[in-house]
């Protein structure tokens, strides 16, 4: 069979690999759709902090199961699924609270571990979500979506709150789109114009600006808060410059959170914290309770997952998929392959 390998960093390719059988509560299942996550752009780039090579990438997707045991889940042959790919111990501090996306010893697919870009790939069955109809291009993205919903149920949004989401990739928009299911009012905004426009038009957002200034930035402040600041900023890119932005546009009292995911380190007057009195939180994965919410909102029509869709490629062309996604990342917002 067919599986998307990131070799090295800057290449990738489609390589072969024998067909996997299940083990003991685990189900075989067929690739259908496998969305492209910054992470495996990161990979690609040698820019993850996590990602050991080689590695069969892939996290989001959209597959059919072939083969299962009868189980307590629901899980059928036939059946078009996605899943949880966060493997977390069960036995750190973390696990035993039951904060399992916050694993110590996590393993995410495609990164620590296997992914699923293969034609074929097993996966325990009690990670497996009933894909409940959602056409499989979209159910594909239930995954990243779930990742910016974690996020903003981080911060407590309440209706009316202003939100500002600094990032206009598919994570930053999602976060956004989280944002506006809780009644916020929600905002956005990147160097990239041609993305910022996209997602307020496409996501019905409440507004966004081109971050190319600091004055831009305190300007936009300025129109939409009177100057008092966001009662949430959300950093979904993984800079540092972006991260001091989202602590520089929070409100007194407000709260940051951080998705994106940065190896470099971040020098800054940390007094803003304590003047501000600021709440400030990571967020890591998603859970079980994300992805209910998240396939709930698609059912129910609140948003559109495949606008997000910039690109879509044959499983069979990964070099080019990458090459292309690294050489013209501002302007694409999401990729998909399709096995």
């Amino acid at each position: 069979m067919d599986s998307i390998v990131i070799t090295e960093p800057f290449q990738a390719a489609t390589l072969q690999h024998p067909i996997p059988r299940p083990q003991k509560g685990e189900a075989l299942l067929k690739m259908l759709v496998g969305g492209i996550c910054g992470s495996d752009l990161a990979s690609y780039r040698g820019q993850s902090a996590y990602v050991s090579y080689p590695r069969i990438i892939g996290h989001e997707f959209a597959a059919q199961v072939v083969e299962v045991e009868d189980n307590e889940y629901g899980i059928r042959p036939g059946m078009v699924v996605t899943g949880n790919p966060y493997f977390n111990c069960g036995e750190c501090y973390s696990c035993r609270r039951g904060y399992v996306n916050a694993c110590v010893h996590n393993e995410t697919m495609g990164v620590q571990r296997e992914g699923a870009f293969s034609e074929y790939f097993t996966m325990p069955i009690e990670r497996l979500y009933d894909g409940q109809g959602i056409p499989p291009r979209a159910l594909a993205l239930i995954e990243p979506f779930c990742i910016s919903y974690h996020g903003i149920s981080r911060a407590d949004v309440k209706p009316g709150d202003k939100v500002l989401v600094v990032g206009a990739g598919a994570i930053g928009i999602l976060a956004a789109v989280a944002a506006r299911s809780y009644g916020a009012k929600a905002y956005i905004t990147d160097v990239a114009a041609d993305k910022v426009e996209l997602a307020v038009r496409d996501f019905n957002l409440d507004g966004g600006f081109v971050n190319n200034s600091p004055e831009a930035l305190e300007n936009f402040k300025q129109e939409i808060t009177g100057g008092d600041g966001f009662d949430v900023t959300v950093e979904a890119v993984g800079a540092p410059s972006t991260f001091l932005d989202c602590v520089h546009a929070a409100a007194s009292r407000g709260q940051v959170v951080v998705i994106g995911v940065a190896k470099h380190s971040v020098d800054f007057n940390y007094l803003e914290l304590q003047r501000k009195e600021l709440n400030m939180f990571g967020s890591r994965g998603a859970t079980k309770a994300d992805f209910a919410a998240t396939m709930k909102l698609v059912k129910e029509g609140f948003v559109d997952l495949t606008r997000l869709i910039s690109r879509v490629y044959s499983s069979k062309d990964a070099d080019t998929a990458f090459q292309d996604l690294h050489q013209h990342s501002a302007a694409i917002v999401k990729a998909e392959f399709e096995f």
